[in-house]
């Protein structure tokens, strides 16, 4: 470093003093005070810097443990480092090669990335204790730092790390700040213990001691032109002097929060000139390019070749072998709750772990990036990981499900493995080249067992001397098992088939956990004694400790680029197998299986296409679920639909969602997802499909009613809507033409009726609460039904007119779906979160089918084999020109809802003879008067915003609104089609509209324009009527045969006036005892 006395004083713009305040950075300007806030609402910033020409200021904030970046106008905040850090005391920009360095006192290092975090480098760790302040010499590719321990100094070395010497290590207690006056090649810094600003000034390094009294607590420094500037704790404000005397101190601003880091914001504190030594290619470097003194190193980021893998519940950690210390840092990763199991694949660098409070399976780059979830259903404690690094494939034990399970590594292509005589499995790995596979049991009776990866030729291979087998670790060059007891607290090793049994470690192991090898050592962790720990994996002596003093120690890996890859049977053309091939031990090499419910057909080579014959499909709030009855064990898979209430006939799905108020369907793989019921449903808690009448059957507990349509939605009418209090559950019965439903309300009752709605009976009212599930056995004859909140919760059955009532099961604790599929029922239960399963003629045997469900609704039993049976509508559809639905013996027609059936008894009008039309803003909906029931059917016209008036044109047979929210009037036929807007320029607030059938007019009041225009149906020919004494006009109709025009005003003086069809001859009817006058019509016949 070279040193002079010269000041060079630049032009420029004004220097700018950028300093951290804990909670916010702000800017002041020196000489005049200025005090602007740059970016505020922060934790606990501490460090800054700033890089000029990329205009982006940098920060630590040690109590969120990040170091943060945004723009120098306050925007674009974003995490530069989020992990691994402990208290970031110091950072320093190298605005010439675009680095990034920082300090950590809590780890004890100096760090190195690049601006946005990536290719994160350790630079220094060895003896170093507290480093705290950091300051570049880009220009000269140097690095300077200080350091609190208790040795305390001053060092400077080359930004590659290399060249490391003293500056100064003599009367110093807290050196804090730390500045480079790049002018005069000088470097300042403060001690906070001994109240100085210190200075170095030849080449020698010598320091000299400012005369600068009063400095209570300095913390940093920066320099410009001939002034210092310091922040200090303890008068909380920032201070200035000469940089040359020391005099003329002065307080530059105070009463500040807490002012932390300080720098001088101006282009001269970065100089342009200096040499980039990396050049345009970034020296040629794959990764990072650091400057030396004179030239410029190539660097990896830490942990990039070779580092230590572990779990720790909440993080996962990596020990990178590149640095000698051995230090730990955390892999960026989201949203862990507890991490138990670990694995990895070098060839794509991914690290896999599952998380047993979360229920998943997860991966992700092994820099952090591309995480996702890989399996997160029909998990409950996945404990064992073991990565197939030839066919790229996951196994897994979980020790809540008690079974081990394959997929690929994506999570694709999942199937139950073994899923017999296992009892709580912990650990798994696999040895690809021997095509075998090994697991731990912690089970009532302890063993290590083994089979081929295909589940083939399994055997127990140890069964005596265990208690808690944890771990276990291949080592592939002697052919060696190793396992660790944490109740017997060893480590041990034997043979592949358990022969050759030896104690590798016998003491000093307190709990040991998670085991791993590579090359001639053994790897383990423990959960008494926190550490990490190794050993000569021949010998089990030259023990060493790794890491000390972490919690929650899990699994452990060793992750490297050398596993041995070999071609296997799956590598050319996937072993003949249509889904998944695994290997097997020799000489059978390989096999062929398929994802879960899906059966391996007679080739041993091809799944069978689409799903299981036999299965039950059941909604979750979240999800839809499919279990296969065709396979010896129950595991459910996610359908990639989402539902509440459903049914399932062997095509399609159908479900409603209560919360969108939809019927939606699709076919069980998720394709052809459709809406077919969006308006007019409240809360269908029940949902039936009559997959021979082609028909799908809801109740509504919400309006109170029971419906039916087309499966497509089309025809839909109202069946049911009298004496409903909170319908149910709907089943049906085609063969016989009834259907039959529960109703919760106050006086609780199953009831029949012809699927038409005729001929209704109560068949039970009597000690009912919550009747909900309801099946009916053809077979048996006889209903069941599931009661929540009876005195005792049960699932009963009849005979299907309501007598020989009996219990089936009881107690049950909260039934809500309920099924029947051959001899047996299956049912729902919130309360356990259960699917359970029982003989449906007696109610005994009853199995628990699946647990761990929450949010559990309706279930449906699908038998793909059963013949449909004959559609009484068949034919013709029954001769009915809309819906034909089955009678007990006879089919009946019917028409869609407000719509009556012709005296032929067969056929339908489109429309209603005599209807209501009304808005409700989002809606224009229909209220026939031809019928009984008076339900609101929804007028399906599209792009409805605020609708306020309607007329009806019955010579077009057109419906005419207006649109507030578009200011437009507009037109379309009562069938949603041919769509058009008349009017769509100067309106305001229509709020009135009228046709004139007669003359082929429409008229219109504007509250807005306080107007009443008049133009032809088309919007042609417009013209003012009406525009003065109108004060808020609302209403408007017409009587075309006397030629009058009425409208209501609801202004200052409330009014109701009259005028010819021209405008003419205006006059005010009624003015008195009129607060809002809103609707107005006219009876022609009486003329009122």
């Amino acid at each position: 470093m070279k040193f002079n006395t010269n000041c060079f004083l630049f032009p420029g713009p004004e220097p700018v003093l950028l300093f951290a305040n804990r909670i916010d950075i702000r800017q002041v300007l020196p000489h005049r005070s200025e005090y602007t806030l740059l970016l505020n609402n922060l934790e606990n910033a501490i460090a800054l810097d700033f890089h000029h020409g990329k205009e982006l200021v940098f920060w630590s904030d040690v109590t969120l443990d990040r170091i943060m970046r945004a723009s120098l106008n306050g925007s674009n905040v974003e995490e530069v480092v989020s992990t691994g850090l402990e208290s970031p005391g110091g950072l320093a920009i190298d605005w010439i090669h675009n680095k990034l360095y920082w300090t950590d006192s809590g780890t004890s290092r100096i760090e190195v990335a690049n601006l946005d975090g990536s290719q994160r480098k350790v630079l220094l760790w060895q003896r170093m204790e507290k480093p705290r302040a950091i300051a570049l010499h880009p220009m000269e590719g140097k690095i300077y730092w200080t350091d609190w321990g208790n040795m305390p100094c001053i060092e400077y070395a080359n930004m590659d790390g290399s060249n490391r010497k003293i500056i100064a290590d003599t009367h110093l207690f807290w050196p804090n700040g730390l500045t480079i006056d790049y002018a005069s090649h000088r470097m300042y810094w403060v001690d906070a213990k001994h109240h100085v600003i210190e200075r170095s000034t030849d080449s020698k390094y010598i320091c000299e001691l400012f005369p600068l009294p009063g400095l209570p607590h300095p913390f940093a420094i920066t320099v410009f032109e001939d002034s210092l500037y310091w922040t200090d704790w303890h008068t909380k404000s920032i201070n200035s002097a000469n940089k040359f005397t020391g005099k003329n101190q002065e307080v530059i601003r105070n009463k500040l929060h807490f002012p932390m880091d300080i720098h001088t914001l101006h282009p001269q504190r970065q100089p342009a000139g200096g040499r980039n030594r990396c050049g345009s290619n970034n020296g040629g470097c794959s990764h990072l390019c650091l400057p030396s003194n004179k030239t410029y190193t190539c660097a990896c980021p830490t942990g990039l070749d070779k580092f230590l893998l572990f779990a720790r519940r909440t993080d996962i950690r990596r020990i990178s072998f590149d640095t000698e210390d051995k230090l730990d840092d955390v892999i960026p990763l989201a949203d862990i709750r507890n991490a138990v199991a670990l694995d990895w694949d070098s060839s794509e660098r991914y690290i896999y772990w599952t998380d047993v409070t979360t229920d998943s399976i997860n991966r992700a780059k092994w820099d952090g990036s591309k995480q996702e979830v890989v399996v997160d259903t029909s998990l409950e404690s996945p404990a064992g990981l073991a990565i197939d690094w030839l066919t790229h494939k996951l196994y897994w034990t979980d020790a809540g499900t008690d079974r081990i399970e394959v997929s690929n590594t994506d999570g694709s292509m999942r199937t139950v493995l073994i899923w017999e005589n296992l009892d709580r499995p912990r650990d798994i790995v696999v040895d690809p080249i021997g095509g075998l596979m090994y697991w731990t049991d912690w089970g009532a009776n302890p063993k290590i067992e083994r089979a081929g990866m295909d589940a083939s030729n399994r055997m127990v291979i140890i069964s005596t001397n265990l208690t808690w087998p944890n771990g276990l670790a291949i080592d592939y060059s002697t052919e060696r098992l190793y396992w660790a007891d944490a109740s017997i607290k060893t480590i041990e090793y034997g043979n592949f088939d358990g022969s050759g049994r030896q104690v590798l470690i016998g003491s000093q192991l307190p709990h040991p956990f998670g085991l791993t090898l590579h090359e001639d050592r053994i790897y383990w962790t423990d959960w008494q004694s926190k550490s990490i720990q190794s050993a000569d994996k021949l010998t089990g002596l030259d023990r060493r400790t790794l890491a000390e003093n972490l919690e929650n120690l899990m699994d452990i890996h060793m992750f490297h680029n050398h596993r041995t890859t070999v071609q296997t049977p799956c590598s050319v053309n996937n072993g003949g197998c249509s889904h998944l091939c695994l290997l097997a031990p020799s000489p059978k090499a390989s096999s062929c299986a398929c994802p879960t419910g899906i059966n391996l057909q007679a080739d041993s080579k091809t799944c069978t296409h689409g799903n299981a014959d036999n299965f039950l499909v059941f909604a979750r709030r979240t999800d839809v679920r499919m279990i296969s009855l065709d396979i010896p064990y129950f595991a459910d898979v996610v359908l990639p639909v989402s539902v509440e209430y459903f049914h399932a006939p062997a095509g399609k799905v159908y479900w409603s969602d209560s919360t969108l108020k939809k019927i939606s369907r699709a076919n069980i793989n998720g394709t052809e997802h459709e809406d077919i019921i969006s308006t007019g449903l409240m809360t269908t808690d029940g949902l039936a499909v009559d997959s021979v009448g082609r028909k799908i059957y809801w109740t509504d507990t919400g309006t109170n009613r029971i419906e039916v349509a087309n499966l497509n939605g089309s025809m839909r009418k109202v069946l049911v809507w009298q004496n409903l209090d909170s319908p149910r559950a709907i089943a049906l019965f085609h063969e016989m033409g009834y259907m039959y439903w529960t109703d919760w309300g106050e006086h609780a009752k199953l009831e029949r009726s012809s699927m038409d709605g005729s001929d209704r009976v109560v068949l039970i009212n009597n000690n009912l609460g919550w009747p909900n599930g309801l099946a009916i056995d053809k077979a048996g004859s006889q209903l069941l039904w599931a009661d929540a909140h009876t005195e005792v919760s049960r699932i009963e059955a009849s005979d299907l007119n309501g007598s020989n009532r009996r219990t089936l099961v009881s107690p049950v604790q909260h039934p809500y779906g309920l099924t029947l599929l051959g001899p047996h029922m299956y049912w729902t239960d919130w309360q356990s979160r259960s699917i359970h399963r029982a003989d449906k003629d007696t109610g005994a045997n009853t199995i628990t089918v699946r647990s761990n469900l929450p949010g559990l609704m309706d279930i449906q039993a699908v038998d793909r084999a059963r013949a449909l049976g004959f559609n009484k509508c068949g034919r013709r559809n029954g001769g009915c020109s809309h819906l034909c639905l089955p009678r007990h013996n006879v089919t009946s027609c019917a028409c869609p809802t407000g719509i009556l059936l012709r005296s032929d008894g067969r056929s339908c009008d489109n429309l209603p003879e005599t209807y209501l039309l009304f808005s409700n803003r989002v809606s224009v909906r229909r209220i026939s008067l031809d019928t009984n029931d008076h339900t609101d059917v929804y007028v399906p016209v599209p792009e409805l915003h605020n609708v306020i008036s309607l007329d009806y044109d019955s010579v077009e047979r057109k419906l005419y609104y207006t649109d507030v929210s578009l200011d437009v009037i507009r037109r379309v036929n009562l069938d949603g089609s041919n769509m058009e807007t008349v009017i769509s320029q100067g309106l305001k607030t229509t709020d009135g509209l009228a046709v004139d059938w007669v003359a082929r007019n429409m008229y219109w009041t504007d509250t807005g324009r306080n107007t009443i225009e008049v133009a032809h149906l088309d919007g042609t020919s417009r013209k003012v009527l009406v525009n003065n004494s109108l004060d808020e006009p609302r209403a408007i109709a017409v009587f075309p045969s006397k030629g009058f025009l009425f409208w209501t005003d609801w202004g200052h003086i409330a009014k109701i006036e009259r005028a010819y069809l021209d405008g003419t001859d205006r006059k005010v009817l009624i003015n008195t005892d009129l607060g809002w006058p809103n609707g107005l019509t006219l009876d022609y016949d009486t003329r009122r």
